[in-house]
């Protein structure tokens, strides 16, 4: 018998789902420590490194990096202020230090209402790619896929 692939909602589903399975109270996703905070930090991070990893034109470990002339330089810290209050987040850094980010741009610290702009699309039902791909989201260019 043939197992089915579940579906990118199916997966979306489980994953907060188990994201949530502690949850008591709404400090467990909007406080200082919150779900909230801790996924814009992840997000943020890794559409950084998505992008860097576009800039570069390889994977992080590719052969194809070797002698290249530039390369991943590991990362600078970086506190941004938002809705969610202060977040320290890690930027990638490239040897040749011309990697602009696009997500969250040099010198820039305000990060506002990014958290309003996913939960509203969750909200609707839009799935992670739709979201993506949606003309409000800063992400269209770096997270593709």
């Amino acid at each position: 018998m043939e197992t089915q692939k579940p579906t990118e909602k199916e997966l979306l589903d489980g994953v907060i789902d188990r994201l949530l399975k502690d949850y008591k109270k709404p400090e467990d996703i909007i406080g200082e420590n919150g779900l909230l905070k801790q996924l814009t930090k992840t997000l943020l991070e890794r559409a950084m490194n998505a992008e860097l990893t576009h800039h570069l034109g390889y994977q992080k470990h590719d052969p194809a990096g070797y002698n290249s002339g530039n390369s991943r330089n590991g990362t600078s810290g970086k506190t941004i202020k938002g809705d969610f209050g202060e977040l320290e987040i890690e930027v990638p850094r490239d040897r040749n230090s011309s990697f602009e980010p696009q997500v969250l741009p040099k010198h820039q610290t305000r990060f506002a209402g990014f958290d309003d702009k996913i939960v509203s699309m969750y909200a609707r039902g839009m799935t992670t790619r739709e979201i993506e791909g949606h003309p409000s989201s800063r992400f269209r260019r770096t997270c593709g896929r």
